[in-house]
């Protein structure tokens, strides 16, 4: 098989982490002399093109999920969205039929996007969740054979984390049933680590995330910091809103937020920074890891994946993981204070030898 040249990148648009995730990977792709489109709405969008300019961007509508203001109602908020997730996965299945003939398109990579697999041509399927928490077994079991169901109709299945015990993502990307076409790849994040990088800010928070608990942590944060002394940075992950926000010196605490940050702007501040607070997203868990950079993990509520995930990666001492609900900024900041975290050595270059071959052999 010839060299794949042109190759289709769709994100997930559930929060930023699929989109920052992929820019390692198109930047890749692009070093490889591949033409990278990359199709998406939005603030998955937006921020890819703040950070290309040599990438074909495409329209194509998302999923937009929605969440509930109070957890116990995220449930039944998911279940009425179903009809319209299904509707989408339909509607881009046709879409990718369509671009493929229009484009001379050679592969198609997508990031937990479920119906972008095609017949002619090799296409994967990226997802750290081969298991699917939902903290009942039952329901556990049944989304797990429609998402193995899913996944068989691709070529691969790329998983972004370690083969083995010393892994990242614990039961999630190492169920106890698994399927032939998966390949562990290694973390993928866009962020490189710089030694000559000096502390510049107490304390960075980084907000992400569907609505509303992104603004509803952001409002319970900016309330708690009035109590803080010492330079802060809040970056808000709202890529689209072009103006930023810069909240004056007084007495205590130098305060800025930002609403976005290019990849290495956001590098620099990370590795800048004393601590850092964020949501348990599994992207800003592999950039932190790559960045060796201590940080209070808070779930976003009710998203069983964040909350397992800060659980488990608590227990290895990587981070501290808080709730949302009680969460209370001094007492967090106590606590990371005594809290013993390790520092764990990854192969962050594994996932280049997956893009390689694939481009070579065509999966």
């Amino acid at each position: 098989m010839a060299n794949l040249n042109k190759i289709l990148i769709v994100p997930l648009d559930w929060g930023l982490g699929h989109a920052t995730r992929s820019i390692p990977l198109i930047m890749n792709l692009l070093l490889n002399n591949c033409e990278v489109y990359v199709a998406g709405e939005g603030a998955t969008l937006a921020l890819l093109k703040s950070e290309f300019s040599q990438v074909k961007f495409l329209p194509l509508s998302g999923y937009r999920i929605h969440y509930a203001k109070q957890q116990r109602w995220l449930p039944l908020k998911i279940i009425i969205q179903i009809p319209r997730i299904i509707f989408s996965i339909y509607h881009e299945h046709k879409w990718l039929k369509k671009i493929v003939k229009r484009y001379s398109i050679d592969a198609v990579i997508s990031d937990n996007r479920f119906g972008l697999y095609h017949s002619q041509i090799p296409s994967v399927y990226i997802t750290h969740q081969l298991l699917i928490k939902t903290g009942n077994k039952f329901s556990e079991n049944l989304l797990r054979k429609c998402h193995y169901w899913l996944i068989k109709k691709y070529t691969q299945c790329w998983i972004p984390d370690f083969e083995g015990a010393d892994n990242i993502a614990g039961q999630l990307s190492h169920p106890s049933q698994t399927l032939p076409n998966i390949q562990y790849i290694g973390c993928l994040s866009r962020f490189e680590k710089s030694s000559t990088e000096s502390i510049k800010y107490n304390l960075l928070i980084l907000l992400s995330g569907p609505e509303p608990q992104r603004t509803l942590f952001e409002n319970k944060l900016l309330l708690q910091l009035q109590q803080f002394t010492g330079n802060v940075l809040l970056v808000r992950g709202l890529p689209e809103t072009e103006k930023n926000l810069v909240l004056l010196k007084n007495s205590r605490a130098s305060i800025v937020i930002k609403n976005h940050l290019i990849a290495e702007e956001l590098s620099k501040v990370i590795q800048q920074s004393a601590m850092v607070i964020c949501r348990a997203g599994y992207t800003t868990i592999m950039d932190l890891l790559k960045l060796q950079k201590k940080a209070i993990l808070v779930p976003t509520p009710a998203q069983t994946e964040q909350e397992y995930l800060g659980r488990y990666l608590m227990q290895q001492q990587l981070f501290l993981c808080i709730g949302q609900q009680n969460f209370l900024l001094m007492d967090a900041l106590e606590n990371a204070a005594a809290f013993n975290f390790l520092t764990k050595e990854y192969d962050m270059e594994k996932y280049k030898q997956a893009i390689h071959q694939f481009i070579i052999n065509g999966g």
